[in-house]
C-alpha cells in the first residue's frame, strides 16, 4: 500500500513538472523586445498538403537582436511562409528579397510591455491552477488509501508531502514569472 503512495507521489511530481515545462515553452514564445526564433514556434505552412512547422522547411536565425532571418529550403515557399506569419498575427511585417525573409522585430512600447506582462501572469496563473488540480487529485487518491488500510498518520504525512511539493512547484512558476517580467520590462 505504501508503494501505491509512492507511485502516486511520483505521478504527481511528473504531472507538476510537465505543467512547469509547458509554462516555460509558452513563456519563450512571448517576445521580450529582442529577436528570438522561438517567437515563430507554432507557425505552420501547407507544405505539399501537410501542415508543417516552419522550422522544418526553413532555416531560422537571428543575426542581430532586432531581426529574424528565414531561409526557406525551397524558394517557392516564400509566399506561403509570409502568409503564415501574417496569419499568426504576431505583429510582424515579413519582408522578402526573393531569397530570404527578414522580420524586423519592432521595439516594444510601454503599453505593449504591460500587455505582455499581463499575458505572462495569465500563463503562470493557469499553470498554478493545473498544479493545484494535480494536488487535489493526489489528495483524493490518498484519502482512498485510508479505505485500504493505510494508517491515518501515513495519510497525514503524505498530505503534508503533497502540499510541500505543490508549494515548491508554485514557487518555481512564480520565479519564471518574475524573470520573464524583468526581461520584458528591461528596455
Amino acid at each position: 500500500m505504501i508503494e501505491s503512495c509512492n507511485s502516486c507521489m511520483e505521478n504527481m511530481k511528473d504531472g507538476m513538472q510537465n505543467a512547469l515545462n509547458y509554462l516555460e515553452k509558452e513563456l519563450e514564445k512571448i517576445r521580450a523586445g529582442k529577436a528570438n526564433v522561438k517567437m515563430l514556434d507554432g507557425i505552420k505552412i501547407d507544405y505539399y498538403g501537410a501542415m508543417t512547422p516552419l522550422e522544418q522547411v526553413a532555416g531560422l536565425t537571428t543575426p542581430d537582436p532586432k531581426q529574424i532571418v528565414i531561409q526557406p529550403w525551397e524558394k517557392n515557399l516564400i509566399p506561403l511562409i509570409e502568409k503564415a506569419i501574417m496569419a499568426a498575427n504576431l505583429g510582424f511585417n515579413p519582408q522578402n528579397n526573393g531569397e530570404i525573409i527578414r522580420i524586423i522585430v519592432p521595439a516594444l512600447t510601454e503599453e505593449r510591455r504591460k500587455d505582455l506582462v499581463k499575458k505572462v501572469k495569465q500563463e503562470v496563473e493557469q499553470t498554478k491552477v493545473n498544479i493545484r488540480n494535480i494536488r487535489r487529485n493526489a489528495n483524493t487518491k490518498g484519502k482512498e488509501l485510508k479505505d485500504s488500510g493505510v494508517s491515518e498518520d501515513e495519510i497525514k504525512k503524505m498530505e503534508t508531502d503533497i502540499q510541500k511539493m505543490t508549494d515548491d512547484f508554485i514557487a518555481k512558476s512564480d520565479k519564471f514569472m518574475e524573470l520573464k517580467e524583468k526581461e520584458i520590462m528591461t528596455i
